[in-house]
């Protein structure tokens, strides 16, 4: 490969919560590793992979100038983010107008909720969950409704349509917010999948919040659809955010954005966003996203991908041949899996809490997955060289799972 997937970099003191935060945050990060084991970050959602070269080179270029005054958006910002989504996903029809920016893809969610509901308004969304989601939904005043996924007869999580519909009907829904790809579930929906839910927010009025930070993340064989491509109707009635974070590894930097194709929910949300007079850019974020979606970036993601495919199916086929009781679906997009461990703790007479523990004194630092709704589940991050991610699984095997 032409970019580095493979070297180990030491995070610590990098202001890097994934290694610093371990055994600092309760109820949140896992804990800190026994004495005689290092930290394997496999919690938070960021990768522990250098990224792309011209994003540190356009930082540091315009760090250069030494003036970091009020600014407006540039040119180069808007026609890349077009660039993007025209080369990456067949976007057709998108212009600046459509394009907004946000601090991050949750303050946008809120800001288009914000638009098309009340406070203490019921809110679909299907589970598991997002953690994000639940806590700035719910520190929002509104009210989630859950909708379970189901897994079908080859283990694939799929919508459940019927319930989807229920719930519509019975509870006077009418926003939903979506995540395409799922998280935590790495679900990347077909486009008949979408067809149908669409179908279905058309017939109850709902609007969409298209949460598409991850579209960027797919593994092989998998194909990402943007929810405004699926029809019109979805055009003109969804609210997408996205962000060059996920994909480049820019959490730290702050910088999302929108696309709104119909005018009055755009003008409605832009309004939104405005009122609390902080969703500002920041200079070195617009640099770079402008250096993250230059060609380098295009090759940069399609060989992170690559090597997520690799550890993905190092990771599921691992969990198949050795954690008897131990179910994992294999994701199709993003980089975590989400892991049942069910029958494993029932078998062993063991909590999710116990289970967890021993993983985090041997340093393999998994997240908690109750918070994402997930009763006896564990959510585990692979975005990290294979070696460290074989080094997880063996610790997990001698140690956790048939020690």
């Amino acid at each position: 490969m032409k970019y580095d997937f493979t070297s180990i970099m030491d995070r610590h003191g990098k202001d890097a919560i994934a290694v610093d935060g371990l055994g600092t945050m309760p109820g949140f990060a896992p804990g800190a590793p026994k004495e005689g084991f290092d930290a394997i970050p496999m919690w938070v959602a960021d990768m522990n992979f250098p990224t792309v070269p011209t994003i540190p080179e356009a930082i540091i270029e315009r760090a250069k100038h030494p003036a970091y005054g009020y600014f407006n958006a540039t040119d180069d910002y808007f026609n890349e983010i077009i660039a993007w989504h025209e080369k990456r996903n067949g976007v057709t029809g998108l212009t600046r107008e459509c394009i907004g920016y946000e601090n991050g893809v949750l303050g946008g969610v809120i800001s288009a909720l914000n638009v098309v509901c009340s406070k203490g308004d019921k809110v679909l969304l299907q589970s598991p969950t997002y953690i994000g989601f639940t806590m700035s939904l719910t520190n929002n005043g509104y009210d989630m409704v859950l909708s379970p996924m189901k897994k079908d007869e080859n283990g694939v999580w799929r919508m459940d349509y019927e319930d989807m519909e229920e719930k519509l009907r019975t509870q006077n829904i009418h926003a939903t917010v979506f995540c395409s790809p799922h998280n935590p579930c790495g679900r990347v929906w077909e486009r008949w999948e979408l067809e149908k839910a669409m179908a279905l927010f058309e017939k109850y009025d709902v609007k969409v919040i298209s949460d598409e930070i991850w579209s960027d993340i797919i593994l092989d064989g998998n194909k990402h659809i943007p929810t405004q491509m699926v029809n019109e109707w979805a055009r003109q009635n969804t609210v997408a955010v996205y962000a060059p974070s996920k994909t480049f590894n820019l959490a730290g930097l702050v910088g999302s954005y929108h696309i709104i194709y119909n005018k009055w929910l755009r003008d409605r949300v832009l309004k939104e966003s405005s009122l609390p007079h902080y969703n500002d850019m920041n200079v070195l974020s617009m640099h770079a996203l402008i250096g993250a979606y230059k060609p380098e970036g295009y090759e940069w993601a399609d060989e992170l991908c690559q090597t997520l495919t690799g550890n993905v199916d190092y990771a599921c086929n691992y969990i198949r041949e050795h954690f008897k009781g131990v179910e994992v679906s294999k994701p199709q997009g993003t980089y975590m899996l989400f892991v049942d461990c069910t029958q494993w703790c029932a078998e062993h007479g063991k909590t999710i809490e116990e289970l967890e523990q021993a993983c985090w004194d041997v340093g393999v630092a998994v997240q908690d997955g109750k918070m994402f709704h997930g009763p006896c589940h564990l959510r585990m991050n692979l975005a990290l060289p294979l070696s460290r991610v074989q080094e997880a699984f063996d610790r997990l095997d001698k140690y956790v799972f048939n020690a």
